[in-house]
């Protein structure tokens, strides 16, 4: 009888994380911050010398985030930071492939970032917030098809969301960096927010 096939993966930290059935006891931030840094959004078809991490990314819609709502708690500025960190096990999944394949990707999304908010001590997002999540999401998303991806401005509008203007503190994030400084970056955020810091 064959064994059944192996469903989790051996993290740095030594932790096992079981994808069927992730254990907030197996998620760890260094962990997490490794591996988003070294997942590339847009499949990595992204100009300059270093992709465009999923961790760069991550730090970008928490600054959007935060700038669309300035008002937000800490804990919900994880939520943002946190928002795509299932993805440093099951990668960056782009748009069209989800299409693709149709939805049978996010049970396996879903429950782990479950798992991560439990393992952060999250609730899960009201509305507001949740909604807030997809606006920076998709605002960080037309910047980085613009300014990284290839995409015509024009092109971008029908897929995303234009930010009214780009701060300083937005521009500073949309050169891409070498993963262990976008690793570092996101991590040493994490440890500021964690700790109920701005």
């Amino acid at each position: 009888m064959n064994a059944p096939p192996r469903a989790w993966q051996r993290m740095l930290s030594g932790r096992r994380l079981d994808l069927l059935d992730p254990a907030p006891r197996d998620i760890e931030i260094a962990d997490i911050a490794h591996g988003l840094a070294r997942v590339a959004r847009w499949n990595g078809q992204t100009h300059g010398p270093h992709v465009f991490s999923v961790a760069q990314h991550a730090l970008l819609v928490e600054v959007i985030g935060g700038e669309l709502a300035p008002a937000l708690s800490a804990a919900e500025r994880l939520e943002l930071l946190l928002h795509d960190a299932p993805e440093y096990v099951i990668g960056d999944i782009i748009s069209p492939f989800k299409a693709a394949i149709g939805d049978s990707y996010k049970a396996v999304e879903r429950r782990l970032l479950a798992a991560i908010r439990l393992r952060f001590g999250l609730p899960n997002p009201g509305p507001e917030v949740a909604g807030l999540v997809k606006r920076a999401d998709r605002v960080a998303a037309y910047l980085e098809a613009t300014r990284l991806a290839g995409f015509a401005k024009t092109e971008a509008e029908r897929f995303f969301e234009a930010p009214e203007a780009v701060s300083p503190a937005v521009e500073a994030l949309l050169d891409p960096w070498p993963a262990d400084t976008a690793q570092g970056r996101f991590l040493a955020r994490f440890q500021i927010l964690q700790a109920g810091g701005p």
